[in-house]
């Protein structure tokens, strides 16, 4: 039987002035008279009245909350409500924080039956006609992620229970593994490619991000092995040879630039520098460059320092808060990631924003009617998932930056980093050294794995449209992660109790477990030993999806029972699912059989070289005239009320920066509480020897010219740093590139003219 637990305040909040304000903002012609905010919480499960209100207790401030159970009193005030919560299978974070507490009351586990689901129930009161209804209902939630319901309360006035709506998965039964006939035309590999492999009702899976070159040449390996590839083959090779993996633009050779821009320019350039800095007898800072999850450098004697930036704009476009927050958290694992696992210090953020006062209505379909959401939606779920990231997490978010325009009303770009930090030896050796060795288990630890998630990285690598899937969107659990990432880095790696660690990526255990079986030679996968949300998953599904909270390690079979115990102890979930070899080849079975076998080698080295092309990019462009005034007190002034020159402390006050105590010059300061161009903190509280982080972009300036815009993006970080107190001879520098429509000629013209001082020059961009 479902329970359902109501919880108000008991005088009128904040928030309910807050969604009044809102809804009479949305342009409804309705007067709303009254609006009530209640928290709802459902458990289904059978439970006795005492337990019930034990339960209700403990979810309650008694100060200045009432709760009540299943039935809402007075509900005849009001003409309807407004109930939002997720859609089946989405993370719901409180939900999982009640459990702990329910669990802790009750005395026992809760079994895999019984669920606590989360709502926001909203009453209003006033002539509210259906269409006003509507708007407010669509104000209050995504689609993608969210289930609304409307009630009218004329039909509850008797009995005052609101309908009960239990948000359970139901998937069809466990699809077996398929095989997929590639001996068909070049127009059908090209679906297969762009829209994923058929469903028996004709409908496709998703996108796989293959284009036909690199069909053909998986049709050809199979055809050599003289069988059709499984469908879990297809969907592990779309993942590991993504462009959200590999990086293909910059790998491959374009124009004469044999070798690509990244060999060339981005790591030629820093072995460049390292080599002449080691000429010159200076301290080469560098210790782990283009090889890990992140980036280190020497801080002092005893530490290295880590950091690491990944964008997530097509998810943020989708769901903000989701977006945001799964970007966040997930930084934070590569820095776990990094080497045998930094501890993350500090966060930081960058934001590129429509203008939130953009009232216009964008879709993502040529029919019109898949509405993208409005920049100022975009604007505060971006923010609120990032502050919620860190903040569960125990981690400063230090420094930031924010760029309004109109070009990014349709989808925005989200920045997230995170600095790291990790002594230089760990146990008498490296600490940025770690290799699985033949034998180990292969380890998950972390969360359970679900449908949300499924194509993360092949999604990331085309452009959002209309088929974009729902499920490449998920919500980070911040504290689930937090227990993993304190019981790793705080406890088993001092224990030494594995040999290799890393983040699940976009592409899950698959890109995971594939990258680290590169250290010995070979992985055996056990798919149904891993841990489910819930049943009805097929084993391609398990392989790739993304959903969150999770790391792979390689654990020692002599060490397993020891690992096992500690994260246990500490509630932190952990699985082994296989066994890392030297076969060269990644076997993954399912119930002992068989349904992947493909060699290490073609699996990361199989995707076809391309060459690409570029088309010169003409830009014209006319000189600002200067209208010669008496007095530009007004153009000042305007100035002053641009959204990219104003402070944006709104945003920075929201994010703590002070927990861990290590906060010296601070995000916000000064009399006027502007925003600081730099940010320094102390790593250890015990040294004097701080960071400085800072960061800059120019995006206009790319209409005009790349080169001059990364050039003075990098010129102004540095500047920025030095003026803080920072070093020139011990300054690293991470850029991050988010190019539109990334494959057309003229927009290549533009990356490779951002590297190059005159167009096809042979002189290095100074990086590291």
């Amino acid at each position: 039987m479902a329970i359902r637990i109501y919880i108000i305040s008991k005088s009128l909040d904040a928030r309910n002035k807050h969604y009044k304000k809102m809804f009479m903002g949305l342009g409804i012609s309705a007067n709303i008279k009254n609006v009530l905010f209640f928290d709802s919480y459902t458990f289904d499960m059978n439970l006795e009245e005492c337990e019930i209100n034990k339960i209700a207790e403990a979810l309650t401030n008694s100060k200045i909350e009432n709760y009540f159970v299943n039935k809402i009193p007075n509900l005849n005030n009001f003409d309807f409500a407004c109930e939002i919560g997720y859609l089946p299978g989405v993370t719901d974070n409180v939900s999982h924080t009640i459990k702990e507490e329910v669990e802790e009351i009750l005395k026992r586990k809760l079994n895999d039956n019984e669920g606590i689901y989360t709502s926001k129930l909203f009453c209003l009161a006033g002539k509210i006609n259906n269409q006003d209804r509507e708007k407010i209902s669509n104000s209050l939630y995504n689609p993608l992620i969210e289930r609304c319901q409307i009630i009218n309360f004329k039909n509850l006035k008797k009995e005052q229970i609101i309908p009960i709506t239990i948000p359970l998965v139901k998937l069809e039964k466990r699809e077996n593994v398929a095989s997929v006939s590639l001996n068909i035309s070049d127009e059908e590999l090209v679906k297969i490619g762009n829209f994923g492999i058929s469903n028996d009702d004709g409908s496709r899976r998703g996108p796989l991000a293959l284009d036909l070159e690199s069909m053909k040449v998986i049709q050809k390996y199979f055809q050599n092995l003289k069988r059709d590839p499984t469908d879990i083959e297809l969907e592990s090779l779309a993942q590991t040879w993504s462009e959200h993996c590999k990086h293909t633009i910059f790998a491959n050779s374009i124009d004469d630039i044999k070798d690509g821009l990244y060999k060339t320019y981005i790591k030629g350039a820093t072995n460049l520098i390292r080599k002449n800095k080691k000429e010159r007898k200076e301290l080469d800072i560098c210790v782990s460059v283009f090889s890990d999850n992140a980036g280190g450098i020497i801080f002092d004697d005893k530490y290295l320092i880590t950091h690491k930036v990944e964008t997530h704009n097509s998810p943020s476009a989708l769901d903000p808060f989701g977006g945001a927050i799964t970007g966040i958290v997930g930084v934070n694992r590569d820095t776990v990631g990094f080497g045998m696992g930094a501890k993350p210090i500090a966060n930081t953020f960058g934001f590129c924003f429509g203008n939130p006062e953009d009232k216009r209505i964008l879709f993502r379909d040529k029919d019109l009617t898949q509405k993208m959401l409005s920049s100022k939606r975009i604007m505060a779920g971006v923010i609120r998932g990032v502050n919620t990231g860190g903040n569960c997490s125990g981690i400063p978010t230090i420094s930031g930056f924010v760029r309004y325009d109109e070009h990014f009303r349709g989808k925005p770009l989200v920045f997230v980093g995170t600095v790291g930090l990790i002594p230089r030896e760990i146990n008498n050796r490296p600490s940025h050294v770690k290799a699985a060795q033949n034998g180990d288990y292969i380890v998950v630890v972390g969360g359970k794995v679900g449908a949300d998630g499924i194509h993360g990285a092949t999604f990331s690598s085309v452009v959002m449209d209309s088929s974009s899937p729902a499920t490449a969107v998920q919500i980070g659990d911040p504290i689930t992660q937090k227990k993993l990432s304190d019981a790793i880095v705080k406890e088993a790696r001092d224990r030494n109790l594995y040999n290799s660690i890393t983040d699940n990526g976009a592409g899950g255990i698959s890109c995971s477990v594939a990258e680290m079986a590169k250290e010995c030679g070979g992985a055996e996968v056990e798919i149904e030993k891993v841990q489910l949300k819930y049943p009805g998953l097929s084993p391609w599904q398990i392989w790739v999806s993304e959903s969150q909270e999770r790391m792979t390690l390689s654990v020692p079979k002599g060490k397993w029972e020891e690992f096992y115990n500690l994260m246990e102890s500490r509630g932190v979930l952990a699985v082994c699912i296989g066994v890392f070899t030297d076969s060269g080849k990644c076997i993954v079975k399912d119930n002992g059989k068989i349904i992947m076998d493909i060699d290490m080698e073609f699996l990361h080295n199989g995707l076809p070289r391309r060459q690409l092309e570029t088309e010169k990019f003409l830009v014209n462009t006319l000189e600002p005239k200067i209208i010669l005034k008496k007095s530009y007190n007004k153009d000042f002034l305007d100035l002053m009320k641009n959204k990219n020159i104003s402070s944006f402390k709104f945003i920075s006050e929201q994010y703590d920066h002070e927990v861990q105590a290590g906060s010296v010059l601070k995000p916000v300061s000064g009399q006027g509480s502007i925003n600081t161009d730099a940010q320094v903190f102390r790593p250890l509280l015990n040294s004097k020897k701080g960071i400085v982080l800072s960061a800059a972009l120019y995006p206009s300036y790319s209409d005009i010219n790349t080169y001059d815009m990364a050039a003075a993006s990098i010129d102004t970080a540095i500047r920025n740093v030095i003026a803080s107190g920072g070093k020139l001879n011990h300054i690293a520098i991470l850029d991050n590139f988010c190019w539109c429509s990334s494959n057309d000629k003229k927009r290549l013209s533009q990356l490779v003219d951002s590297y190059l001082l005159t167009p096809m020059s042979n002189l290095f961009t100074p990086h590291l």
